[in-house]
């Protein structure tokens, strides 16, 4: 018997315990607190999960199964076009995304189906940046002008960082001179 560890699971109970024991249930404050949190889980379990999450792991799927890896290679692996492959995976993020937690299923999957890093990281960094709703909020709030300009400084900006990606990994994969 390792008594360090029972120990930690005796004063995790007596925590819980106490917690459970001096929860103030009679204050009005804590309760609406309560009611407001429970009330966030269920608005994030209907809407979010069933609208954004649940539909991306569906195309985060299809991309999986159905798009090939040489496709996936000719426009984002190592030999394509920097800039073309850079500027594909900023705009097809805009378009796929909808926030910044669904992009990851798909970050992943085209990933792993052999696009580069830096491919990869400018389709991370436009989803959430250019995603079609942001589009439509800022163009609504602000004008059509400043909705295309986001967009396009979106997308410009993406593939600045992964052109500086692209760079800054390879300047560090170069021996040193000195280390010859």
């Amino acid at each position: 018997m390792d008594t360090k560890k029972e120990l930690k699971i005796l004063f995790w109970m007596i925590v819980v315990y106490a917690a459970v024991f001096f929860m103030p249930l009679g204050n009005e404050r804590f309760m609406t607190a309560v009611d407001a949190t429970l009330d966030l889980a269920k608005w994030y379990a209907q809407e979010h999960v069933m609208l954004c999450l649940l539909p991306t792991f569906f195309i985060a799927g299809v991309i999986a199964v159905f798009v090939s890896q040489g496709s996936v290679l000719k426009y984002f692996g190592a030999n394509a076009k920097k800039w073309l492959s850079y500027t594909a995976a900023a705009v097809s993020g805009s378009i796929l995304a909808v926030c910044s937690c669904t992009i990851l299923p798909l970050f992943t999957s085209i990933y792993k189906r052999g696009a580069g890093l830096g491919t990869a990281i400018a389709f991370l960094y436009s989803g959430p940046a250019i995603s079609i709703l942001s589009i439509i909020l800022t163009a609504r709030i602000l004008g059509v002008e400043m909705g295309v300009a986001r967009t396009v400084g979106a997308i410009g900006f993406s593939v600045v960082i992964a052109l500086l990606w692209h760079l800054f990994s390879v300047r560090k994969r170069k021996p040193n001179k000195r280390n010859r």
